[in-house]
């Protein structure tokens, strides 16, 4: 199975470098300037489970992208889907399946209406990753799961295949039958943690040491929660226990990468992961005024987007 990773960065990179050392057929489509990094340094994977240091991996560029690619794997901030698209097209293939790594939901239907419902593979991913200065991948803890499958629970040879490329490989494959209501968890998770640590900015421990702040937390979670009950993907009991516990730890100095993020001035996927929520609870009957809390957060963050691209503007002139 020939396998294209739309990037070499902390998620795409990892999965892809882990399954090329395996000896799978692995190529990153890049950028020029990340390739000619890759090229200088290697693909390096610093992580508590194996480091890793692969010479060379295969890259190609887009505009030397060619059909004939199985499986691809796409792992790009939500904000830079149709770029990656674009990018990625020409390696489609008559039987290509797509799997996307990205958060929320939006990711999948603009994906379907470009390329077809039964290419688009539902995923995730639990794994804490960034990249350094000089490129290396640090893997920062233990786990790295990815959780795949058919959006209508129906496996076929292709998606085995899919499976089998992932197997001992050096993480986690999890092939689900049942994966969007694994990506709605998700959801709920990061969409509570993100709204929560992001308006307050701060982490969960900072916020229950406020008065009222388990009681904004769990409000902020219930929210999100009556989306995913209303759209018929409430979290299970188990996942519902974790979620609490996560959100309710005492000293936590838990916070969502979108607040991490703000506070590096960087780029958010407030859209994507907080304002896309908002509108499915809208279509689902959740009306005003419902979702508060969510509303005043997405606000809060289109503030800070158009703040960021006035400051940008005034430096440019």
């Amino acid at each position: 199975m020939r396998v294209l990773v739309v990037g070499a960065g902390a998620v795409g990179g990892y999965f892809g470098g882990r399954m090329l050392a395996a000896g799978r057929d692995v190529t990153f489509l890049v950028r020029p300037q990340r390739a000619a990094l890759l090229a200088k340094n290697g693909l390096v994977i610093k992580s508590p489970v194996a480091d890793l240091s692969l010479a060379a991996p295969p890259t190609v560029l887009s505009e030397q992208l060619q059909p004939g690619y199985d499986l691809i794997i796409l792992s790009c901030k939500a904000y830079d889907l149709d770029d990656a698209i674009n990018s990625f097209a020409p390696g489609m293939g008559e039987h290509t399946l797509i799997l996307p790594l990205l958060n929320g939901m939006r990711h999948l239907d603009t994906l379907e209406q470009r390329f077809g419902k039964e290419r688009v593979l539902g995923g995730q991913c639990a794994i804490s990753s960034t990249v350094n200065a000089d490129g290396a991948i640090l893997h920062l803890a233990a786990s790295h799961t990815l959780t795949f499958g058919p959006r209508d629970g129906v496996v076929t040879e292709r998606v085995k295949a899919a499976l089998a490329v992932m197997s001992d490989a050096g993480f986690d494959p999890v092939l689900s039958e049942n994966i969007l209501q694994s990506m709605w968890e998700k959801w709920v998770l990061l969409a509570s943690l993100a709204a929560s640590t992001s308006l307050m900015r701060s982490a969960i421990g900072d916020i229950l040491e406020a008065p009222g702040g388990q009681q904004f937390v769990l409000a902020m979670l219930d929210e999100c929660r009556s989306i995913a009950a209303a759209a018929a993907y409430p979290p299970s009991a188990p996942f519902e226990e974790y979620l609490q516990k996560l959100l309710t730890a005492k000293g936590s100095p838990l916070t969502a990468s979108m607040f991490r993020d703000i506070e590096n001035h960087a780029r958010v996927e407030a859209d994507q992961i907080i304002g896309n929520l908002i509108a499915r609870g809208q279509q689902l009957g959740l009306q005003e005024p419902g979702l508060p809390l969510l509303r005043v957060a997405y606000i809060h963050l289109k503030a800070y987007e158009a703040r960021s691209r006035r400051m940008a503007s005034s430096v440019t002139k």
